[in-house]
């Protein structure tokens, strides 16, 4: 039998292609139906972040040769009516009450610095880049409103209609926590903050459009997380049929979130242009664009109350946060749905309120950025799990493993909604087993001895652990099409598109799995809606679940059909068939066989007129008298097509720890060691499990040190370049990441499996907050760290008020207090 290729470490099929230097992304396109050039675009950004437009004067333009067409918000109607409304709202919410989205071009109104005001087509980038600088705009100032403070104050509204910059307020109860904390033998208050970051691909947003007027149809290649959405919305906006509009989604240089938004407003103009001007339409954003004027994630303020009992144990918690959506909200409220929900990590509090403002503010859109909302969750809950025992003056392990879900509680019910409109039901893990292996991995009980060792040689070291739970592979569905071509070869197309994650490799591994075929005669298709028409998209964890599922299942009807027609060609019994390498056989006569080719040439309508000499269909001759040439329960072609659609999300999880030292004089934060144990059920690739994983982490480390959007408060980006955005090196990445498994099935689905795209970055700000403090516990005044990232500055910072504070506290001879006479 062929070796199972599940749960193997075999090498990604992708990489050499891309170490070659062959990879295609969008800008490489170029297409065009007749012998012109492609035309290029260019936009005009807002450099102001709240503005009424009284005015936009394109005149200087128009007569510039080379210059194509100039469009503003005035010229969309042209194109079809609704190109003159707002973008969609994916996803609308009850508690969203004021959800706004903008337009492809700015409506009367500019609500943050890079929206998109004017767009400009032309013969090269050059010249439309200087056109864009001709075009001159009339503004009204209005006052920006920056920060979740100054949104709170509310002194001025983002929106004229939105009361308060409120665009949503939401709460979940499970029990009663204010009454439980009241009652509870130990309280205590947090309050949190966590900034803003943001996805940073290498390859930034792009977009290229053939309008072919001979057949009224769109072709459209972008560099997106949903081909099939975009294909969705491009043909609404543009008054087309679905079946006038392709997508194709070639390589895409990392999406990590921000390409999960459709459709961007270049992903509507482009076409419009190429369809406007019978010519092919490319845009490629800048870095400065993509800083500016695509999304950002995370900033968040939180408050927390916390009962507990002597032994540390949650009694009730009570969380309240500020979520900073920025000037719209077309991915509606999913990001702090995932925090209020997933905050609660592996823990049962008992009784549990969360309650969150999403809010307005003159400043980038939000959608998610990996980890989507679930790193701040982790922070302020394995936050508390510290203060808890510090106050109590336990182990923070301890303190964790006291409040465990356990194993034999699963399905575990959370008792709220997540953010599917599901219920908060995990499926398996075991808890208590994975924090016995990242205590292993990371030496917890050995570190306070280590820690010692350290302090006598005057360096500062500290350690921290943090748990979480990701809910992964999320609906409503994912679909395949596995076809068998007469070559013996496998064609697998899915709708979902890849960035990275190694799905050529992994989908091919199931597919080989379950119809015995080689590996290297699987070829998997991703993001063309050519090959399949309808798909939701990579993003929240949930290929591996989704499109694995939707794959396997569709082998599986392929393989039944190759049964089928094998057992009426060898005249045997389909349960004595095996496959192996391409060849189906008759088990234990393995010379009474027909490989997969030869199934592929009869399983068309001809298969009854099969010359078998030739191997080969003949026309002429006659197949059986006695049945019809396609059976009712029977359709031409070996292939197979299924869907997956699962009932609630399967839960993942996951611990890391890390050793940090702090510099006494520089305040320089250095990574000693990092731990990861992580359970994403059965494994399909190991290897590429922990490729992800290692990406997180170093992604992690880039939100946790060194990666935040700074504004100003004009609503000014001052860092939107790779000079001033910091972002970790190979330099900062520790070399050797500690990694184990733990496998937990899950029984959602029929591989058994959970998603691992976000474990790495997950509990990253948490962690190194209780590394650095663990390590500041050792100085004369310790400290608390609680906003992230932290900086060495920042910590100096932090060290300098800390020490200040000492200085100003009264004396504290106990004579004194007990006598002041």
């Amino acid at each position: 039998m062929t070796t199972k290729l599940m749960g193997q470490k075999v090498q990604r099929v992708e990489d050499q292609r891309f170490l070659r230097g062959h990879g295609r992304y969008v800008d490489d396109v170029a297409v065009d139906p007749g012998q012109h050039t492609v035309l290029h675009a260019a936009v005009l950004r807002s450099p102001h972040a709240h503005a009424r437009i009284l005015d936009i004067d394109v005149s200087d333009v128009l007569d510039v040769e080379g210059v194509h067409a100039v469009y503003t918000y005035d010229d969309l109607a042209s194109c079809s009516p609704q190109m003159a409304e707002p973008l969609p709202l994916l996803i609308p919410h009850p508690a969203l009450t004021h959800g706004r989205t903008q337009y492809a071009l700015a409506k009367d109104e500019v609500n943050y610095v890079g929206e998109a005001i004017a767009f400009v087509v032309a013969d090269d980038r050059y010249l439309a880049e200087d056109a864009v600088s001709r075009i001159r705009v009339d503004y009204e100032f209005l006052t920006p409103v920056v920060g979740i403070d100054a949104a709170r104050a509310a002194t001025s509204l983002v929106h004229e209609d939105v009361p308060g910059n409120v665009g949503a307020r939401m709460e979940q109860n499970v029990g009663d926590a204010p009454a439980a904390i009241a009652k509870a033998p130990h309280r205590l208050e947090l309050d949190l903050t966590v900034e803003r970051s943001a996805c940073m691909p290498m390859e930034g947003r792009g977009t290229v459009a053939r309008w072919d007027a001979d057949i009224n149809r769109l072709q459209l290649w972008t560099s997106t997380q949903s081909s099939t959405g975009v294909r969705a919305a491009v043909a609404v906006k543009m008054g087309l049929d679905l079946g006038q509009v392709d997508v194709i989604t070639p390589d895409v240089g990392g999406g990590f979130g921000v390409k999960i938004n459709h459709p961007w407003p270049e992903e509507l103009l482009v076409p419009m242009a190429a369809r406007a001007l019978g010519r092919t339409v490319k845009f490629t954003e800048d870095r400065r664009e993509h800083f500016i004027s695509s999304a950002h994630e995370r900033g968040q303020v939180q408050h927390i109350e916390v009962g507990f009992d002597d032994d540390g144990r949650l009694l009730g918690l009570d969380v309240e946060f500020w979520h900073d959506h920025g000037a719209y909200t077309p991915y509606g409220l999913i990001v702090p749905i995932i925090t209020s929900t997933q905050l609660l990590g592996p823990y049962k509090p008992q009784n549990y309120r969360v309650v969150f403002e999403s809010l307005y503010t003159n400043t980038v859109i939000v959608t998610p950025y990996r980890g989507a909302g679930r790193p701040q969750g982790c922070y302020a809950m394995e936050r508390t799990m510290d203060a808890i025992a510090q106050y109590l003056g336990k182990d923070r392990a301890e303190v964790r493993a006291v409040n465990f879900i356990q194993p034999d509680e699963f399905p575990f019910d959370q008792g709220m909604i997540f953010q599917d409109g599901r219920e908060l039901e995990y499926d398996s893990g075991d808890y208590p087993a994975m924090l016995e292996k990242i205590k292993d991995l990371v030496g917890w009980d050995e570190f306070p001895a280590f820690q010692q060792e350290m302090a006598e040689q005057g360096r500062q070291v500290g350690i921290g652990l943090a748990c979480y739970v990701e809910g992964t592979g999320v609906g409503p569905y994912e679909g395949a099409h596995v076809h068998i071509e007469t070559s013996g070869k496998v064609k697998v197309a899915t709708g979902l598109t890849t960035q990275g994650q190694g799905h050529a490799t992994v989908f091919a591994q199931l597919v080989a799995d379950e119809l015995g075929v080689k590996f290297e005669d699987v070829e998997v298709v991703t993001g063309d809606t050519r090959r399949m028409a309808y798909a939701v998209g990579t993003f929240a964890s949930r290929a591996a679940v989704m499109s694995g599922s939707a794959i396997h299942l569709a082998a599986k009807r392929a393989k039944e059909k190759v049964l089928k027609i094998a057992a009426e060609a060898l005249e045997a019994d389909e349960k004595d068939l095996e496959i192996v390498d391409g060849v189906v056989s008759v088990k234990g006569s393995p010379g009474t066989s027909i490989d997969l080719g030869t199934v592929s040439v009869l399983s068309n309508p001809l298969r009854y007129a099969f010359d078998e000499k030739s191997k080969a269909a003949t026309q002429f001759s006659i197949g059986d008298p006695g049945k019809p040439p396609v059976a009712e329960d029977d359709e031409p072609g070996l292939e197979g097509k299924d869907f997956y659609s699962p009932e609630r999300a399967t839960f993942a999880s996951g611990m890391h720890a890390v050793i940090v030292e702090t510099d006494p004089d520089t305040a320089e934060i250095t990574i000693l060691k990092y731990a990861v144990v992580h359970d994403c059920g059965h494994l399909i690739n190991p290897m590429i499990v922990e490729g992800q994983i290692h990406g997180g982490v170093a992604q992690g480390i880039g939100g946790a040190l060194y990666e935040r959007m700074a504004y100003d408060e004009s609503g000014q980006l001052l860092n939107a370049s790779f000079m001033d955005f910091l972002m970790p090196y190979v330099t900062e990445v520790p070399d050797g990441i500690d990694i184990d498994h733990l496998e937990t099935p899950s029984p959602l689905n029929p591989l058994g499996i959970k998603g691992a795209g976000e474990a790495g970055v997950i509990p990253s700000a948490a962690v190194f907050a209780a590394a650095i403090e663990d390590a500041e516990r050792l100085s004369s005044t310790g400290l608390a760290i609680t906003a992230m990232p932290i900086s060495p500055s920042e910590l100096f910072t932090l060290r300098q008020a800390a020490v200040e504070e000492v200085a100003q506290q009264p004396s504290r001879n106990p004579r004194t207090r007990e006598d002041p006479a």
